[in-house]
């Protein structure tokens, strides 16, 4: 592997202008490509072969008119009035009208209709339904939707909300403020600014030509709105730290005197080396998710991994193009200035404070490993705690009219009414569906946790039915999930005795099914990606107990994550400082997400700074002066890829939308958590611990193992 690296860095760095025009050519083609078919529309959250998207599929071909988004506008009268007054039935008989003749509707029910009005007589609920899906509705119909009601009279109060305001995160500004401070980072990790901007542009292109791959696959796959973004996340992320090792590894052989072609083809034999096994770590995580048999999160977890391997093969490719377009610039001017002058510019244990750091680890070892251990754990706590669910207008920013819409209903209705459930009965038989249709509303209501139900219109043919189901608690409550399967407990045996078909659906059965088989599925994850992962680490180090130690520390690491998120956005600590109105529960497929990504880039650290106690104890050193050595060398790489990383990535804590806000936290405690603790702290004083005993490994698997020279032995030989 170093050999072929080193062959590939010395080839891009002498063809260096044939290499920044492909990549160049590439980049352009995908933006024209992007620019000539547009933006693909992204799809909603669905887990097809459960019971409420087989529903909701049904409802597609039988019941069209009901299948689009629906959405519901709550309705105020003013203090000390009621909507039965003549006067005021005219003003929302008026807003039905309305609603009736927005673009993309194809009906109002009023609530005089439906029966929908508070009991003491001041609220309403009109119901609008669209034609399409919700992903599918324009910016125009939306807009026009929500500026439903705006011209009431002064007293009233109108808000629309539901499901046409589902609409993607706007990323803008907020990821520029994490990409400013990475540069920050680089310019004082380098002291060049050649260094530090060549390194930057080198990741961005990266990411630009993964992330207008990934946009343009958007019109041959269905992809969810946080696809692009974790991408991105992702991308500029990895790319930075990708090029940052690359190219001080690159500085570090100058100073100790390589010639330049020479220097780049070494730094991308050995640096590249663990570039490339990280980011295969990496992707192996994200595309681990396929096994998890969820299109949406399949599809989420390839895209990343596609965006990852981009960031891998930019760094090997177009980065050593770059250095040699910098030639000795990428230095500082006081590294050139003693260079000038005859002076060493090689960084030993009385210039680098990362060896006084390592030595301080490697003494203290056993209090840091207790220290380490009991902390995370108590970090990891609150993790007991956690409730997953989709996001609901309750958690939207305060402010908006989905959220002014969601509390009106609360307040004037109970919570239930924002969590409205809907049974969909379809037989042969109008007049069975009829029957069977009362016989579900009676059973129904009967559950616990059931505040009304009653039935919701036909289908022309009589063929299909619908029962609208009122939970007494929230939709993103746990009680709501209990009452989502002890509803269809109670109707099955309406569906066996009048052979019909009956099943539930609506948003918040939605998000409890995503909930359970992103539950069930999570073991098989977390067995599939560790133990692939493992094996890998235990090619690239020759060694069980290293991989292990990676292991252990990363369950450190996820537990302290999850825990600070949970108290963060669930029991709402400090959600101030996050910009966060109202905490709850975290999305449901963020821990399998979570784990997925937060796995990958740990075993980043663990590959960067444990490659170089590996090579150091390979060409001799002994396995205290190995440990002291790697954080010595490795130490000031990971503490600013560390701070690229959680800048980055809280960048995107600055974003409205509650899903995002989430990930960029998690993700930016993730990397702190497992970078400066657990990597920098925790693995030395472990390493130190066991001694040689770390890479041990037996005989006979070392023998099966094929050698992938991660530390360049073979370049040492040449």
């Amino acid at each position: 592997m170093a050999t072929v690296l080193y062959r590939l860095g010395r080839l891009a760095f002498r063809r260096r202008g044939v290499v920044l025009l492909v990549w160049l050519l590439l980049l352009g083609g995908l933006g024209a490509g992007l620019a000539a078919a547009g933006t693909a529309p992204t799809a909603g959250i669905t887990i097809p072969g459960t019971e409420s998207q087989r529903a909701l599929t049904s409802l597609a071909e039988e019941f069209p008119e009901a299948s689009g988004a629906s959405g519901t506008v709550a309705i105020r009268a003013p203090e000390g009035e009621v909507l039965t007054d003549p006067e005021n039935q005219q003003v929302v008989l008026g807003l039905v009208q309305e609603a009736n003749q927005l673009p993309g509707v194809v009906g109002a029910q009023s609530p005089y209709d439906t029966q929908a009005i508070s009991q003491d007589g001041r609220y309403a609920l009109l119901t609008v339904q669209f034609e399409r899906a919700s992903d599918l509705l324009t910016e125009g119909e939306r807009s026009a939707y929500e500026e439903l009601g705006t011209d009431a009279p002064a007293g009233w109060t109108v808000a629309a909300g539901g499901e046409p305001l589902m609409t993607e995160p706007e990323i803008g500004s907020t990821e520029a403020i994490g990409v400013a401070v990475a540069l920050v980072v680089l310019l004082l990790t380098f002291g060049s600014l050649v260094a530090a901007g060549m390194t930057m542009v080198n990741a961005l292109v990266g990411v630009g030509t993964g992330m207008l791959g990934v946009l343009l696959l958007g019109h041959v796959f269905d992809f969810t709105s946080v696809t692009p973004v974790l991408a991105l996340m992702l991308g500029l992320a990895v790319g930075i730290d990708y090029s940052l090792f690359i190219t001080s590894r690159y500085r570090h052989d100058l100073a100790i005197g390589m010639e330049r072609e020479q220097a780049a083809g070494h730094a991308v034999g050995t640096a590249g080396s663990a570039v490339v096994f990280a980011g295969l770590t990496v992707v192996i995580a994200l595309a681990g998710l396929s096994v998890v048999g969820i299109p949406f999160l399949t599809a989420m977890g390839l895209a990343a991994a596609g965006t990852v391997a981009v960031a891998v093969l930019v760094a090997v490719t177009l980065l050593p193009a770059f250095l040699g377009f910098a030639g000795d610039r990428v230095r500082s001017r006081a590294q050139r200035a003693r260079t000038a002058a005859g002076e060493t510019d090689v960084e030993d244990d009385t210039s680098n404070r990362g060896f006084a750091w390592g030595r301080l680890m490697v003494r203290g070892r056993v209090p840091v490993i207790a220290a380490a251990v009991i902390g995370l754990g108590v970090l990891a706590v609150p993790t007991t705690d956690m409730h997953l669910a989709l996001p609901d207008d309750g958690t939207a920013a305060t402010g908006t009219s989905k959220r002014a819409a969601y509390d009106l209903v609360a307040e004037g209705f109970g919570e239930g009414f924002n969590g409205r459930l809907v049974l969909v009965v379809h037989g042969d038989d109008p007049q069975v569906v009829q029957q069977a249709t009362e016989q579900v509303v009676g059973a129904a209501s009967q559950v616990d946790g059931v505040l009304a139900a009653q039935p919701g219109g036909a289908s022309a043919d009589g063929l299909t039915s619908l029962v609208a189901v009122v939970p007494t608690s929230g939709p993103s409550d746990e009680a709501t999930a209990d009452v989502v399967r002890d509803v269809r407990a109670a109707v099955a045996g309406t569906a066996e005795a009048t052979g019909t078909d009956v099943s539930l659906t609506g948003q918040t059965a939605v998000g409890a099914d995503v909930s359970d088989k992103l539950a069930d599925a999570l073991p098989v994850y977390l067995l599939v990606v560790v133990g692939l992962s493992f094996l890998l680490l235990t090619l690239v180090f020759r060694s069980l107990l290293v991989p292990l130690k990676a292991t252990l520390g990363f369950l450190l690491t996820v537990g302290a994550t999850f825990g600070a998120t949970v108290a963060v956005f669930q029991w709402g600590w400090l959600s101030d400082l996050v910009g966060l109105d109202t905490g709850g529960p975290l999305v449901s497929f963020l821990p399998i997400l979570l784990i997925g990504i937060l796995f990958g880039l740990a075993m980043d650290y663990e590959v960067f700074l444990v490659s170089r106690m590996r090579e150091d104890f390979v060409h001799g050193a002994s396995a205290r002066e190995a440990v002291v050595s790697g954080v010595g060398h490795g130490s000031r790489v990971v503490v600013a890829a560390g701070l690229i990383m959680i800048s980055v990535f809280a960048g995107f804590v600055l974003v409205e939308d509650p899903i995002i806000k989430s990930m960029g936290f998690a993700l930016a405690f993730g990397v702190l958590v497992d970078a400066f603790i657990v990597r920098l702290s925790l693995v030395p004083a472990v390493m130190s611990f066991l001694g040689d005993r770390a890479w041990w490994l037996p005989r006979w698997l070392d023998r099966a193992l094929p050698s992938v020279d991660i530390e360049g032995s073979r370049l040492e030989r040449h």
